[in-house]
C-alpha cells in the first residue's frame, strides 16, 4: 500500500545505496532534508511498502524525517507525532502495519526471524528490541484476562524455553489514545546465561502486537531505565 503524504515544507532527494549503508538505513531509502537546527539524534524513521519489482525482496522503505519538518497533515493523527522524541532516541513508525515505538539512536536495524521490525546495539546482539504481531479476533487486551494471569501464561509458556527459569519482576497497565497496554518486566535464566526484558502487548487492527526489549541480566541494572523508555513508547496506530 503506497502512502501519500503532503510535503510542502520539505524536499525529497534520492540517497544512493553507498550513503544509506553509512547512515544505517536500509537499501533504497530516501532522506528528507531537515532544517539546519535539527539534531541527528532526534529523528523519525518512517516506513512504506515497496511498489516496484526491484524491491520485492525489501519489506519496506525507510524515510528519515526531520522533526521540525513534520506537520499534522503528514501522517494520521497520533499523539506520538505531537511529542518531542526523547534525547538519544529515534522513533520507528510503521503506518501500514499500525504501530510505533522509540529505540536508542545508536542501535541498528537487523533481521530477527519471525518479527516485523527489530533494532539492536551495534556491538551487543542480545541487547535489542523487536516487534511481531499475529491475527486475533479479540478487540482489546482486557479480553485476554487479568494482567497477572496473562503475564504469567505468556512468560512461562510462550517466552521461556523449557530449560529456563522464570522470574517476573513487575507488571503495569496503561491506556493511551483509547487503547490498553500491558507492560511487564521479567528475567529468564538458562544454564549458560541470563537475560532480562520488558515486554509490551496490545491489541488493535485485528492483531495481537508484542514488543520485547532486553539485554543480558548482568547489564540490566545499567540499562533498565533506558530500555523502559522503549517499552513504554510502544503504540498501536489505527489502520
Amino acid at each position: 500500500m503506497a502512502v501519500a503524504m503532503a510535503m510542502n515544507s520539505v524536499s525529497l532527494n534520492w540517497v544512493p545505496p553507498s550513503f544509506t549503508k553509512k547512515a544505517n538505513y536500509v537499501t533504497n531509502s530516501t532522506e528528507l532534508s531537515p532544517p539546519s537546527a535539527f539534531s541527528s539524534q532526534n529523528s523519525l524513521t518512517y516506513t512504506k511498502e515497496t511498489i516496484s519489482n526491484e524491491e520485492n525482496n525489501c519489506k519496506r522503505r525507510l524515510l528519515l524525517l526531520g522533526v521540525g519538518a513534520i506537520t499534522a497533515n503528514l501522517l494520521p493523527a497520533n499523539s506520538l507525532l505531537a511529542e518531542e522524541i526523547p534525547q538519544n532516541y529515534r522513533a520507528f513508525v510503521d503506518i501500514p502495519d499500525g504501530y510505533s515505538y522509540y529505540y536508542p539512536s545508536d542501535w541498528r536495524e537487523f533481521d530477527f526471524r519471525g518479527h516485523d521490525s527489530a533494532f539492536k546495539d551495534r556491538f551487543l546482539q542480545l541487547q535489542n528490541v523487536r516487534v511481531r504481531f499475529i491475527p486475533t479476533d479479540k478487540q482489546d487486551i482486557h479480553e485476554l484476562g487479568p494482567i497477572e494471569e496473562v503475564v504469567y501464561n505468556l512468560v512461562n509458556h510462550v517466552y521461556a524455553a523449557p530449560n529456563q527459569m522464570v522470574n517476573i519482576l513487575d507488571m503495569q497497565e496503561r491506556t493511551s489514545d483509547g487503547k490498553n497496554y500491558y507492560t511487564f518486566e521479567y528475567e529468564l535464566t538458562s544454564p549458560n546465561y541470563a537475560s532480562a526484558s520488558f515486554a509490551t502487548i496490545a491489541i488493535g487492527n485485528g492483531r495481537h502486537y508484542t514488543l520485547v526489549v532486553g539485554a543480558l541480566e548482568r547489564r540490566w541494572r545499567r540499562l533498565r531505565n533506558k530500555l523502559k523508555v522503549v517499552a513504554d513508547s510502544f503504540k498501536v496506530l489505527d489502520i
